[in-house]
């Protein structure tokens, strides 16, 4: 029974080469960020409220992205599953036009609406009017330094999701490495006016993140053509940006779905972090400790993720509909047993984590209870994440779309508003309860992954992808 369930030596070894540069590059990424959110919660709650609030705006932007990219990284690892060097390179073509496309409307949202946005945050009832004031004109001057950070990121994601596609994970990390490392400097630089930097505070910590990302930038591209032998999807990329017709609607087709649901996912999210913005200002600043900590402990839960659509892909777009089956089996196995353990780690640190915080002792107490519960639930997490990943990777996006974006909507946010209207309960206990939602969700993706209905080739023997003349191939 357990061979049905754990993979040999050759296996895992396959895995942990894929996923260790994704687990390092995140892992930096996310102690950096923590680093980051210490150094801003210096300043006090309200600077961190603020940057809180501001990110998690941004966080659409950044779902709407990778929810856009999603669709063509499907093809993308079926294409090079199958040895389709010309159809890769028009899943990078189509990915730089849409990412220009949304970043171009992102920033008049952002720019138009930034304020208001962040005003949904803040209630009048639940903090003192110096709170708010406060907590506003730091998340304002945040998101105008930010919104310059946006071209570089949407880049960044166009290269990094296609070179994911081929299975090369190192170059990607090497630039979110360094990208790190510049961040962490130069927010200590900006943030603190050190060694003759202006001293800018929160106004700081944003242009240390842009100035990461425009390094970063430059870094991935510059390397990737300094590589172009190897990453042949370069190659004439940029000769013309026409993708053919044929491909662009099999992407629409497949992509809107996820699209829609990373955008309206996100949302729903924000909508849920708003309603908990109604217990005050106090739990704005313990959710956003309680997350910050959070995504540092699910780093392997975040690769395995990727590794699953990716080893899955791949094997798909070979037509070893079996293998895939057998591969995707043994990952969610082994997603849930690590997060078992990282769930422990998460919930014996949690009285430890807060107090790296300038925060009230009320801040500290609430983030430390939200911590206990994500430990608690984090391998169940995993699993419905790997599940999302799975009927992802053969196609299946309308029913992606239901399982994670829908369920928000209509099962998460309902859980969060009517808590958070008509019963007097804390944030920690309706955090709890929209949690619990999960094991819907791990019950009908266990059955579909069970069905198999999810294990398909979608770019088959019969997709052509003729290109001009000329054109390298």
């Amino acid at each position: 029974m357990w061979k049905k369930y754990i993979g040999d030596k050759a296996f895992y070894v396959s895995v942990i080469l894929l996923i260790v540069p994704m687990i390092v590059q995140q892992g930096i990424t996310q102690f950096v960020n923590l680093l980051d959110n210490v150094m801003v919660g210096s300043l006090g709650t309200t600077p961190m409220s603020g940057v809180s609030i501001v990110n998690q705006v941004i966080f659409i932007f950044n779902l709407t992205i990778f929810g856009g990219l999603a669709g063509a990284s499907i093809f993308g690892a079926q294409f090079f599953g199958k040895g389709d060097e010309k159809g890769l390179r028009d899943t990078f073509r189509f990915r730089i036009l849409f990412g220009l496309a949304i970043l171009v409307l992102g920033l008049l949202v952002l720019v138009v609406f930034g304020e208001p946005l962040i005003r949904l945050y803040l209630k009048e009832d639940a903090s003192s009017p110096q709170e708010i004031a406060s907590t506003l004109e730091h998340a304002k001057s945040y998101l105008a330094i930010t919104l310059w950070g946006l071209l570089p990121f949407t880049v960044v994601q166009c290269f990094s999701s296609t070179l994911r596609d081929t299975g090369e994970t190192v170059s990607p990390m090497a630039a979110s490495v360094i990208a790190i490392l510049v961040n962490l400097v130069f927010n200590y630089l900006l943030i603190f006016g050190k060694f003759g930097f202006p001293e800018m505070g929160v106004s700081g910590a944003a242009l240390a993140t842009v100035i990461a990302r425009w390094v970063e930038m430059v870094y991935l591209v510059g390397h990737t053509y300094w590589k172009r032998e190897k990453f042949r999807f370069v190659k004439g990329a940029f000769r013309s940006f026409r993708v053919p017709g044929e491909l662009v609607k099999k992407i629409a087709i497949t992509g809107t779905p996820l699209l829609l649901n990373e955008t309206l996912w996100s949302v729903g999210m924000t909508m849920v972090n708003i309603c908990y913005a109604t217990r005050g200002i106090t739990a704005v600043a313990a959710t956003n400790i309680n997350g910050t900590a959070w995504n540092l402990f699910s780093l392997i839960m975040m690769a395995m993720g990727n590794a699953i659509g990716i080893l899955s892909g791949q094997l798909l777009g070979a037509n070893d509909i079996e293998a895939a089956k057998d591969t995707v089996r043994k990952l969610l196995f082994f997603t849930v047993a690590v997060n078992i353990f990282m769930g422990g780690l998460i919930v014996a640190t949690s009285p430890f984590i807060p107090l790296m915080f300038n925060v009230e002792d009320a801040v500290r107490q609430t983030a430390t209870r939200l911590l206990i519960v994500s430990g608690s639930f984090l391998p169940l997490t995993s699993y419905v994440h790997g599940a999302y990943f799975t009927i992802r990777s053969g196609g299946k996006t309308v029913v992606t779309f239901l399982f994670d974006c829908l369920f928000t909507w209509v099962v998460c946010l309902p859980i969060a508003y009517l808590l958070c209207t008509f019963t007097s309960l804390s944030v920690v206990w309706i955090f709890f309860f929209v949690q619990c939602a999960d094991f819907i969700k791990a019950i009908i993706g266990g059955a579909m992954i069970h069905s198999g209905v999810w294990a398909n080739n979608v770019i088959d023997a019969k997709t052509k992808t003729p290109g001009p003349a000329g054109e390298a191939e």
